[in-house]
């Protein structure tokens, strides 16, 4: 008997039963083939927009990618640098062998956890509430609390022209029964679909036709322990190229052997909008006269190079065409073609914000199964799905993340509020507080959260606060500490800097001049602080005027999410509410007046007329 079953070895399983296992529950991980735990099966990468501080996010809350990732990278960069904090993320090329090695390994190693490798087809439900899990080969095992981190296993199909086999992203057997039984239970299951591009043999690349990208010049970590595992000067290079005009021609001549474009009529699963395929790049920007391509290393241990950006479901001889014609890649050998994957998912309304199912209690689901793209959207929904599934079990509320707090918490909110049309992919225009949510101060937004569930130690968690007061201590500095025109310090300004003060002045006025960066006065401050307080006190100081726009923003937003719906409203009561309104306030039931806002469909007025019946049907009623 366990207290936690957690289904699938992908990203969003990984994260979720090293959570529950480390809080103290015990674990069992269920997964299809061992040797893909924690498997990269489309881009050697992690982090990225937004993504990257999504990764920071979950390493402040405890969880591992961040960690794995700095022991795995073969490069790093910080995307945006040139533009305001708001936009900077880091992104790393990971090895595909190493990250995998390094998370099984520590799983492995985590007390209260055990793995097996199995094939779930249904679960065993009693009386509306999860028991446990039946496996393919008939056995029964009983649990408190089930994850369900499928990724895109459930029914899938790999899609290459007209071809379509019942397989995984790598072959293996699929589930071919859960998501039945899921529709059984009363889940809407919808159809989705992704696609990986080619894998080309390295020797076989021209690469001098092609641009060197590089890593940057400066050590950067996703964790906050700050460790350092890689040489910044031995980083491995991607290449940046380009489509050629060829390229497009041989792709709108073959359009229709494209499964999405006619080469499998019966296609019903919705690709993700802003990871197309480069069919859907030529059909919809059709403006353009070339996209952007780049060849990066898949690992250190073998010479498989991925053309990020060039995902396709053409047959194979198209796709040699295809390859051939992009520059450096005339002679190329295609160790791997590309394909498109199509898979069964649930629709996200159905889930509450603990990503508790709303159709089954103590049923948890993360990852692609709630319809997302990318390794970073499922890693943070399995950490969140393994700590509430840990609270449940203790009887504690939830761990409830609010938008104005973490990208986690605005991926998750839009999952169930809005619900997916096609595969969900985090993008820094979906959060409207993101100056709020940077890369640099994840740990001072979640890190209480962390070890307040138990994933942060008491050591790291008195290191954040040693950091928090050190932040604090230099903003108080340098509000009181002025500077006067004296020939030294005009000299070492102007000389240095070319910054020239004719009146005393604050240290913390003189840091908010546009020209002023906080190295260039470190000479006048108390002692020395580390790059990352340095920081934070510079953005904090800087940006002082639109943090606090945005701060009182979201106390408004946050007001509204502390107005509770009382849980059996029935909204076809209320007179005057829109049907629409009535239709979607009662599949998604809203917790809040917050939440029934951001619902697509419910507008202002409809808002208006629910708070009035609230308070007269229930605080009346309650006096």
């Amino acid at each position: 008997m366990y207290e936690v079953i957690v289904v699938g070895g992908g990203h969003a399983g990984c994260e979720a039963a090293l959570a529950t296992s480390r809080i103290g529950h015990k674990t069992l991980l269920v997964t299809g083939n061992i040797k893909n735990i924690a498997d990269m099966p489309c881009n050697p990468s992690i982090g990225g927009s937004a993504k990257g501080i999504v990764v920071r996010e979950i390493d402040a809350l405890g969880g591992e990618m961040g960690r794995n990732a700095d022991k795995s990278l073969l490069q790093i960069k910080m995307l945006n640098s040139a533009k305001g904090p708001a936009v900077r993320a880091l992104r790393c090329q990971a090895d595909k062998i190493t990250y995998p090695k390094n998370m099984l390994k520590t799983l492995n190693s985590t007390k209260n956890l055990d793995i097996k490798e199995a094939i779930v087809e249904d679960l065993i439900i009693e009386n509306n509430e999860v028991k446990g899990i039946c496996l393919s080969d008939g056995e029964k095992i009983y649990s408190s609390s089930v994850i369900l981190t499928t990724g895109t296993y459930l029914k899938s199909d790999i899609l290459i022209g007209d071809t379509r086999t019942r397989k995984g992203p790598h072959g293996e057997r699929p589930s071919n029964h859960l998501s039945d039984k899921l529709k059984e239970y009363g889940f809407n299951v919808i159809r989705l679909k992704t696609g990986t591009p080619q894998r080309i043999e390295k020797s076989s690349i021209d690469f001098t036709k092609t641009k060197e990208e590089y890593g940057d010049d400066t050590y950067w970590t996703f964790s906050f322990d700050n460790k350092i595992y890689y040489d910044k000067a031995k980083q491995v290079p991607c290449h940046l190229i380009y489509t050629m005009p060829e390229t497009h021609k041989i792709i709108k001549d073959n359009l229709n052997k494209s499964s999405m474009y006619g080469g499998l009529s019966d296609i019903k699963g919705v690709g993700p909008r802003y990871c197309p395929s480069i069919e859907d790049k030529i059909v919809r920007f059709a403006d353009k006269e070339r996209h952007q391509l780049f060849l990066e290393p898949e690992s250190i241990y073998y010479d498989d190079i991925y053309i990020q950006g060039f995902s396709t479901s053409m047959p194979k001889d198209v796709q040699e065409k295809m390859v051939h014609s992009l520059p450096g890649l005339e002679n190329a050998i295609i160790n791997k073609y590309a394909y498109a994957i199509e898979y069964d998912a649930i629709d996200s309304k159905q889930l509450k914000q603990s990503l508790e199912t709303k159709v089954i209690e103590n049923l948890f689901t993360a990852g692609q199964i709630n319809g997302t793209s990318g390794y970073e959207e499922a890693a943070c929904q399995g950490l969140i799905a393994g700590i509430n599934a840990s609270l449940k079990l203790e009887g504690k509320e939830p761990l409830i993340l609010k938008r104005n707090e973490a990208y986690i918490g605005v991926l998750i909110d839009d999952l169930v509020t809005k619900g997916i049309i096609d595969p969900y992919r985090l993008l820094t225009s979906r959060a409207e507080y993101r100056l709020l949510l940077r890369h640099d101060n994840a740990d001072l937004r979640l890190r209480k959260y962390g070890y307040q569930v138990g994933l942060v130690s008491k050591e790291k968690y008195d290191k954040y606060l040693q950091k928090e007061q050190s932040i604090n201590n230099l903003i108080s500095y340098l509000k009181t500490t002025k500077i006067t025109p004296k020939k030294e310090v005009i000299d070492y300004l102007n000389e240095n800097f070319k910054i020239q003060i004719k009146d005393s002045i604050t240290l913390y006025n003189l840091l908010k001049r546009p020209e002023v960066k906080i190295n260039m006065i470190t000479k006048f401050l108390n002692k020395e602080y580390s790059n990352d307080i340095l920081e934070q006190v510079e953005i904090s100081i800087k940006y002082e005027g639109y943090i606090k726009k945005d701060v009182e923003s979201a106390k408004k937003m946050v007001d509204l999410d502390n107005k509770k719906i009382p849980v059996d409203i029935d909204y076809y009561k209320i007179h005057n509410l829109a049907s629409e309104a009535k239709q979607k306030l009662n599949q998604i039931r809203p917790t809040s007046i917050g939440q029934a806002l951001r619902i697509s469909g419910v507008n202002p007025a409809d808002i208006s007329i629910l708070m009035v019946y609230i308070k007269k049907e229930y605080f009346y009623e309650s006096k």
